[in-house]
């Protein structure tokens, strides 16, 4: 079973995948000059407890980068993201987690090409990587720990088009038209598994966040469950803006440990020169 930190960091990152999700029905092709975010967009994150003895607690922190491939064809995207445990509920649960992904994108398509994790829970660490080849429609799969002397695990799997992974669904989204009422499916590949998200888009609100009041929709995937991404018992709610960004803002999740809120803090831009 893990344990509740890992589980909110987990999670932590997992919530702006579901939102992700919902836009994909009727997505349309991107193309390059459309990511604004491209251009070194730089998003940070703070979680903390909302109810009981642990309210206003912090948890953790995570940031997410976009950023070109300078020297590489066809100018792919290195897209990153952190994610870390910190403050009181550290150690009152006696662990520090840390995750960091990097994802490889074809922008022209925006699809993953590439996918590289570290995960370390205490002293477990786990380094992995997937590769995808879209024209045979496999993902395959490896996973090592680099403290001990063991071959690594392999797993190869189809997948159906179009397929992302857990972080590269982030940005995916921000191309996309979401629609109240209605709910999705979408496969995504991540920890050597095809996962079916479903995903219902509730409501359309205007909300005080980072930004000030902006108009927004509010998500709630189903992440938690047998064969799901998180197992357990959970539920999670995600607001992400209507204007030209399409920010996920916050998101709120009900955890056996208790109710967390996940919240933008900062955006920031650093302006990047294409390779010639």
């Amino acid at each position: 079973m893990k344990r509740p930190s890992s589980i909110v960091a987990r999670t932590s990152l997992l919530f702006l995948l579901v939102a992700a999700a919902s836009g994909f029905a009727r997505a349309q092709q991107p193309t390059a000059n459309q990511l604004s975010f491209a251009r070194g967009e730089e998003l940070f994150y703070e979680a903390e407890f909302k109810k009981g003895p642990l309210r206003g607690a912090n948890i953790g922190e995570f940031r997410f980068s976009a950023r070109p491939e300078q020297d590489a064809a066809g100018n792919p995207l290195r897209l990153v993201a952190d994610v870390v445990s910190k403050g009181f509920f550290t150690k009152l649960a006696g662990i520090r987690f840390h995750e960091h992904v990097e994802s490889i994108v074809a922008p022209d398509q925006f699809i993953v090409l590439r996918t590289n994790k570290l995960d370390e829970q205490g002293k477990r660490v786990r380094v992995s990587d997937a590769t995808f080849d879209h024209e045979k429609r496999k993902v395959t799969w490896t996973e090592r720990d680099p403290n001990q002397n063991q071959p690594p695990r392999i797993t190869s799997l189809d997948f159906s088009e179009p397929i992302q992974d857990v972080l590269s669904m982030i940005y995916f989204v921000r191309l996309q038209k979401l629609e109240v009422g209605k709910s999705f499916e979408i496969p995504v590949s991540d920890s050597g598994q095809v996962f079916r998200m479903s995903v219902a888009v509730v409501e359309r609100k205007r909300i005080k966040c980072v930004l000030g009041r902006v108009s927004a929709l509010r998500i709630e995937p189903a992440m938690f469950g047998e064969g799901r991404m998180l197992r357990g018992e959970g539920k999670i709610s995600i607001w992400i803006t209507e204007d030209s960004r399409r920010l996920p803002v916050w998101a709120h999740l009900n955890l056996n440990v208790g109710a967390v809120d996940i919240k933008l803090k900062r955006v920031s831009y650093r302006e990047v020169s294409r390779a010639r």
